[in-house]
């Protein structure tokens, strides 16, 4: 009787491209060319730092994050992933990992003009968001993952 061939174990060390790097929040934020994100981007950092109690740090070229936490994917993959991050990507920002709390429809409208992705929230500005509602996603995305 032919043997069967052992199953390949999952990657769990296998190196993300967005990792931690040393680079200036302020060198990057001076980058950004629209007044307005830039400003609401020092918003944002003000949010994020309050509720994670953590500092901005670069993840990437592009994306500021605060504090650390261990992802797993189903794969059995792991690797390290900001607990609270954003970044500018053209005129709007991207709120990543805020998958835990997309689906909570009551405060999803009354959050105001936005987009979601998978786990992604797109905003056009922060003049067109309830800043207490953004801070209320935030702060539950960061204890979903606490959890």
């Amino acid at each position: 009787m032919a043997q069967a061939k052992p199953k390949p174990k999952p990657k769990t060390s296998a190196k993300t491209k967005t990792q931690l790097t040393a680079a200036s929040v302020d060198a990057f934020l001076a980058r950004v060319q629209d007044e307005t994100l830039r400003e609401d981007c020092r918003v944002v950092i003000k949010i994020m730092k309050r509720i994670t109690k953590a500092p901005p740090r670069m993840w990437g070229a592009s994306i500021v994050g605060f504090g650390t936490t261990r992802l797993v994917y189903p794969n059995g993959r792991e690797a390290d992933w900001p607990i609270a991050a954003f970044a500018p990507r053209g005129r709007e920002i991207t709120v990543y990992g805020m998958g835990a709390m997309l689906p909570r429809t009551a405060l999803m409208t009354k959050l105001g003009r936005h987009r979601t992705g998978k786990g992604c929230l797109y905003l056009k500005g922060l003049a067109d968001v309830d800043l207490a509602v953004l801070e209320q996603l935030i702060e539950g995305s960061v204890k979903a993952k606490a959890k």
